[in-house]
């Protein structure tokens, strides 16, 4: 089993009747409801207002993948359980950061970049597979759209990616690095940018698999304890 948990500010799905029709049970319900049905997956949800902001050392241990979507109140965030999760990549959680997480305090701490972009509401996008290879593009197309997104445009502030598995281009004329995979320590991390609150990207059937392949490339192969700087004896004498 992978022990996935769905990390979410759970506020515009509150303050706003658009997202609330789209989400009524929040973003990270409405993952959970269909990475719930998968054999392989154990959900746990999490979410801002929750008492340590819903993730104690107990659950980031028990975590194997943290999905994180945060957008208006990345600041509340407490920065212990930004180290907390930060620690548990270097270990060897996967991480994945969707759509407005860019600028989430985890993110940023794993990109070590100010992670900045350009965007616009409104926009329609269309999604290319730029690397057919990589685990996270199976079963997608070459290609596919969604109506309506929010833009995001480049230049996007991150490391070079270990890949660039999908490129957006906007009916506006931006393009955008949307699908980057990044190795930190013992991690994985995947970046993924469709997901506005108040567009139906999460009920689309690429999206939806896209974000199931990302759970399953991004689960540890081990996890490791404590990291520490031992001194060790040398092989040879």
């Amino acid at each position: 089993m992978i022990n996935v948990t769905i990390w979410n500010e759970y506020r515009h799905e509150k303050a706003e009747e658009k997202a609330r029709i789209l989400y009524p049970d929040g973003i990270h319900g409405y993952i959970a409801g269909f990475l719930g049905k998968q054999p392989d997956i154990n959900v746990r949800l999490a979410a801002l207002d929750d008492p340590e902001n819903g993730l104690p050392q107990s659950v980031i241990d028990e975590t194997d993948v943290m999905l994180w979507w945060g957008h208006m109140s990345h600041e509340e965030v407490l920065d212990t359980v930004v180290q907390r999760v930060t620690d548990a990549v270097w270990r060897g959680m996967g991480f994945i950061a969707l759509h407005s997480a860019h600028f989430s305090k985890p993110f940023r701490a794993l990109m070590g970049t100010s992670c900045s972009l350009k965007w616009r509401d409104g926009a329609k996008e269309r999604l290319w597979r730029v690397n057919p290879a990589h685990p996270i593009a199976r079963g997608i197309p070459e290609h596919f759209e969604l109506p309506n997104e929010e833009m995001y445009g480049e230049f996007f502030d991150i490391p070079n990616p270990d890949s660039v598995i999908f490129l957006g281009w906007f009916n506006g004329g931006e393009v955008f690095r949307s699908g980057c995979a990044f190795s930190r320590g013992h991690g994985k991390v995947f970046y993924f940018q469709p997901g506005h609150e108040t567009n139906p990207t999460y009920h689309n059937e690429y999206i939806q698999r896209i974000i199931l392949n990302a759970v399953r490339w991004a689960k540890p192969e081990g996890k490791i304890g404590e990291i520490t700087c031992p001194e060790t004896p040398p092989l040879e004498s």
